[in-house]
C-alpha cells in the first residue's frame, strides 16, 4: 500500500525534473557575468551599497549594507538590474550567500518582470515563512502584495553558497522558485500582469553575496 502512494509522487517528480531541463536547454543563453572582469553590467539603487570582492581563486558581487534608497512603496530597497537586458520567459540561475544575521526574516531577493521603480516582481527567500517572507511578490503602483500559491515553511540558510533559479513562462503566467534541488520547487505562482522586463539580485533589507549569475531567456526589445 506505501509503494502505491509513493509511486506516483515518485512518477510526478521524475516528470517535471525531465520537463524543466528540456525547457533549460531549449531556452538561449542572454547574459552570464562570473564578476571576473568586474560589476559594469549591473544598475543597483545605491552604488555604495554594493562592491567587488576579489581574490586569487575567485571574485562575486557582495552586498555590503542597506542601500540608501526610498522605493515609491513598500517593497525591497537593496536591488541590481543587469543593463540593457529585457526577456520575457527566462530561467535564471545564480550561486548565492547569505551574510545577513541568522534572524527568521533573513533574506535575498531576486527580481524580474521590472518595468520600473513601481512595477516588477521579486522572489523573497527566508529563513521562516509568513505572509511578508519566503514568498512571491507583485509591486504594481502598490505596496507589494504575495502572490504565491505554493510555499515551504522557510528556507534553510546557512552561511555556505547555495545555487537559486527562477523559472518564468509568460503564456501560462507561471514562476517556479528552486533552491539547491532543481527537481523540486520550494515556490510556485501563477500571474500575467508583467510579461516582459528586467531582471536583478538583492535583498529586502539584508546582506548577501552573489556569482556564476546565468539568464536564459526570450529577449525582447523595448
Amino acid at each position: 500500500m506505501f509503494l502505491i502512494r509513493v509511486l506516483p509522487a515518485l512518477a510526478a517528480t521524475v516528470a517535471l525534473a525531465a520537463i524543466h531541463a528540456e525547457e533549460t536547454q531549449q531556452l538561449p543563453v542572454v547574459f552570464t557575468d562570473d564578476f571576473e572582469k568586474g560589476a559594469t553590467q549591473w544598475e543597483p539603487t545605491d552604488a555604495k551599497a554594493w562592491k567587488l570582492v576579489k581574490s586569487e581563486k575567485n571574485s562575486y558581487y557582495r552586498l555590503a549594507g542597506r542601500s540608501n534608497y526610498k522605493p515609491p512603496f513598500r517593497s525591497p530597497t537593496s536591488i541590481s538590474l543587469v543593463k540593457d537586458v529585457v526577456v520575457g520567459d527566462f530561467i535564471m540561475d545564480v550561486q548565492v550567500q547569505s551574510t545577513g544575521k541568522d534572524v527568521p526574516h533573513r533574506d535575498l531577493c531576486f527580481f524580474f518582470g521590472h518595468q520600473g521603480p513601481d512595477q516588477f516582481y521579486y522572489v523573497h527567500i527566508a529563513k521562516r515563512a509568513d505572509d511578508h517572507a519566503n514568498q512571491i511578490f507583485i509591486v504594481n503602483k502598490a505596496p507589494r502584495v504575495k502572490i504565491s500559491q505554493e510555499s515551504t515553511k522557510g528556507t534553510p540558510w546557512d552561511d555556505g553558497w547555495h545555487h537559486v533559479r527562477i523559472v518564468r513562462k509568460v503564456s501560462d503566467g507561471s514562476i517556479a522558485v528552486y533552491f539547491d534541488d532543481m527537481t523540486r520547487p520550494i515556490m510556485r505562482a501563477k500571474d500575467k500582469t508583467f510579461t516582459w522586463g528586467r531582471v536583478g539580485v538583492g535583498s529586502f533589507d539584508d546582506t548577501g553575496n552573489f556569482d556564476d549569475f546565468k539568464l536564459r531567456g526570450i529577449r525582447i526589445k523595448k
